[in-house]
């Protein structure tokens, strides 16, 4: 086999299982609402495939996602947003009997063998932190960004003065 393929196959291979890795899974409550933000790299032109699992008791319960079958008691309380390089699950009406180990699990699609990344954090509803507001303005900052651009276009046109 020529050397110079042998190392792209590599690469490759190597940026795949880059493409998948979960950064950080970090948990807060909007309202009465669990909110788990799972941060990952997204260097993958492959679809990453997710699940948001919760083990309470030595059992998993599969609350959302595309690799396994969730649970039909949490359907109805359970959405999931997904962004390039995030997804949340938002846990309505979080209470204690909701307490336990929240793992979010990544896969990229089309991997053999199936390369597998996650983080686990423990939700205790009485050491939860509210989310910032402060942290959603950061998590889509497109709009921020297009708003400081007309500001200053707005500016430039004479239409404002700041």
């Amino acid at each position: 086999m020529n050397p110079v393929i042998g190392i792209a196959v590599l690469l490759s291979v190597l940026q795949m299982s880059q493409g998948q890795k979960v950064t950080s899974l970090t948990a807060c409550l909007v309202d009465q609402n669990l909110r788990l933000d799972c941060r990952h790299e997204n260097n993958s032109a492959l679809t990453i495939q997710h699940e948001f699992s919760l083990t309470r008791e030595k059992k998993k319960h599969v609350l959302a996602g595309t690799l396994g079958v969730p649970e039909h008691t949490y359907r109805s309380r359970v959405s999931v947003n997904t962004q390039r390089n995030m997804k949340v699950l938002t846990l309505a009406n979080f209470t204690n009997k909701d307490e336990g180990m929240y793992t979010c699990e990544l896969q990229v699609s089309g991997q053999n063998p199936p390369m597998i990344s996650n983080q686990t954090v423990s939700v205790l509803r009485d050491k939860l932190v509210k989310c910032d507001g402060i942290s959603l303005l950061v998590q889509n900052t497109s709009w921020l960004l297009l708003l400081l651009i007309s500001l200053s276009l707005f500016q430039a046109m004479d239409f404002i003065s700041l």
